[in-house]
């Protein structure tokens, strides 16, 4: 297979009668997926999303792509095909339309009825939201696209057949090989096969779940499972999961109508989805089951089911608050039950077992996937993907979508399959690879770090600002305050320590003021003499002090002023 190496530069103009992928985001993480073809100096970007912070990346709100490559070009943007509705690929969405607004848009009616809101809540008018469905064929631009149907863990999940002169690039997005699934539409593989006997030069796939072996089990063996835990419970039923996941809430809605309950949708982004997806037809509802969240509580526990957003961990979504008792509307009591609808993603676990343990404390009994069958994978395991290699026969490969183990296992099942390793490249976010005359190559790399959103910050944070936020929330703050003269030298007033986010109280630190003292001292001289070097002198006693003493490195912030 192809590898990476570090000493790659930027890539050369784009060779006539070559196609270029640059991967922006989604390829080294499970997120943030966006990927921009370049044909004939136009381009166009399949998917848009974000990926959510972990521990490690203290108040980040988001995670986006990095714009920076393409900010330049935006005026060659034909089009942006958006693949599903999950928020790790159209979450990015209308930042990318800040740079320009009018980008026309293609994807599923299910996708772009969940795109809509977004561009409302950013004040961005509608750039084009055009419905595409399966078996579709359009004209952007340079690009012959062709839509197939896939199934993934939310409806109307799409795949895209791009066909230019310099190539035939097949891109699955997010998808697995269901073959029961709960709306009866299947992964079109005779799509598949058709393609491959027209020829795919480029077969880009998703490895989210490469290394997972044999086949993933199919959504609808989760409803008996739901209804027998619904069946045993006596209290109140609290299900986490993603705001998107149609077909799993569905089968929620089916036991707790089963069962006697009602259903409220508790989180603004699970109830607008379900808002819409019931209006597109993708989510069927019994009469009388959905209850407003503020009249549920009227009902008996044994007769309510809140259907969550949070099964991630997310210290702000519903079910993190309510384990720690300060959701307005929903108060975890001994007796309920509380059901994990979803998988890991990578990075959250702490998170996720933070949560559980607390609801644990609260009395709850708690139901994930390691204790009941109450979640499936919407990706393809490593079985499902060696048919779809032996299936489409591609010249070249190219995994994306997973982090870089998940894309090193992917090439070597398609390896397995017969493809030559010198045809499967392995790209990471910003590596483009060129495609000509059938050979697929790494042709170099461009800017792709990771985009912080803080707040109405967008890109303003850096690693070492993110580095200071961890050492202000596990080593604590210190602060020296100390005045001196500025003809004599002498310490007038101080120094003074104040210590923050640390177990020690401020008189331990008395032992180490003639030090400092000192070390003041010895630094000043008369005439004056620059804060900054009186700083510094207070900073190195203090700071040795405290590793040796105290077992820590918080921040030090010293302040020397002059009279």
């Amino acid at each position: 297979m192809k590898s990476l190496y570090e000493n790659l530069s930027e890539p050369a103009p784009l060779e006539e009668g070559a196609l270029r992928v640059i991967p922006l985001g989604g390829l080294g993480e499970v997120g943030r997926n966006m990927n921009v073809l370049e044909y004939r100096g136009k381009l166009l970007v399949v998917d848009c999303g974000v990926l959510f912070p972990e521990e490690s990346q203290p108040g980040v709100d988001l995670i986006l792509p990095d714009f920076s490559w393409i900010e330049e070009r935006m005026d060659d943007v034909v089009g942006l095909v958006l693949t599903h509705g999950h928020e790790d690929h159209i979450g990015a969405v209308p930042y990318l339309l800040k740079l320009r607004g009018d980008i026309p848009m293609y994807g599923s009616d299910l996708t772009l009825a969940f795109v809509a809101p977004k561009l409302r809540e950013h004040r961005l008018a509608d750039p084009g939201l055009n419905v595409v469905a399966e078996g579709d064929r359009l004209t952007v631009g340079p690009f012959d696209l062709e839509f197939v149907s896939v199934t993934h863990s939310i409806p109307d999940a799409l795949a895209v057949f791009v066909r230019t002169q310099a190539g035939k690039v097949l891109i699955t997005g997010d998808f697995k090989m269901d073959q029961l699934p709960l709306d009866r539409r299947l992964t079109d593989l005779r799509a598949f096969a058709r393609m491959g006997e027209e020829g795919v030069d480029l077969f880009m796939v998703d490895s989210t779940n490469a290394l997972v072996p044999g086949f993933i089990t199919p959504e609808r063996e989760i409803g008996p499972v739901l209804d027998q835990v619904f069946g045993e419970a006596t209290g109140q039923i609290i299900v986490a999961s993603f705001a998107s996941h149609v077909h799993r809430v569905q089968q929620v809605i089916n036991a707790a109508a089963h069962h006697g309950r009602r259903v409220a949708f508790v989180g603004r982004s699970m109830e607008r989805n379900m808002r819409i997806a019931e209006e597109k037809g993708y989510l069927s509802i019994p009469e009388g089951v959905i209850v407003d969240l503020k009249d549920i509580g009227e009902l008996a526990p044994s007769q309510r089911v809140y259907m969550a957003t949070g099964s991630q961990g997310e210290p702000m979504a519903a079910l993190s608050r309510m384990s720690v008792g300060s959701h307005r509307s929903v108060r975890i009591e001994p007796g309920d039950m509380v059901v994990l609808a979803s998988s890991l993603i990578p990075g959250n676990e702490n998170s996720v077992y933070r949560v559980i343990n607390d609801l644990t404390r609260l009395g709850a009994r708690v139901v994930s996937k390691e204790n009941a069958k109450v979640h499936v994978s919407g990706h393809a395991s490593a079985g499902e993907l060696i048919y779809c290699y032996n299936i489409v026969q591609p010249k070249n490969v190219m995994p994306i979508h997973g982090e870089v183990r998940h894309l090193v296992g992917n090439g070597q099942l398609a390896v397995k399959t017969g493809i030559d390793p010198q045809n499967v490249v392995l790209a990471e976010d910003g590596v483009t690879v060129d495609l000509k005359d059938g050979v697929a190559r790494v042709s170099g790399v461009v800017p792709c770090e990771y985009v912080y959103v803080d707040g109405r910050s967008i890109g303003e944070i850096s690693e070492d600002e993110l580095a200071t936020r961890r050492t202000l929330g596990s080593e604590g703050f210190i602060s020296i305050f100390a005045v001196v003269e500025h003809d004599s030298g002498m310490v007038l007033a101080g120094p003074e320590i104040r210590a923050i986010g640390m177990a020690e109280d401020d008189s331990v630190f008395e032992e180490i003021l003639p030090d400092v003292t000192k070390a003041l001292k010895d630094a000043a001289a008369p005439g004056g003499q620059d804060p900054y070097v009186l700083q510094q002198a207070m900073r190195r006693v203090i700071g040795r002090w405290v590793a040796r003493r105290l077992r820590r490195r918080p921040m030090i912030v010293p302040v020397v002023t002059e009279q």
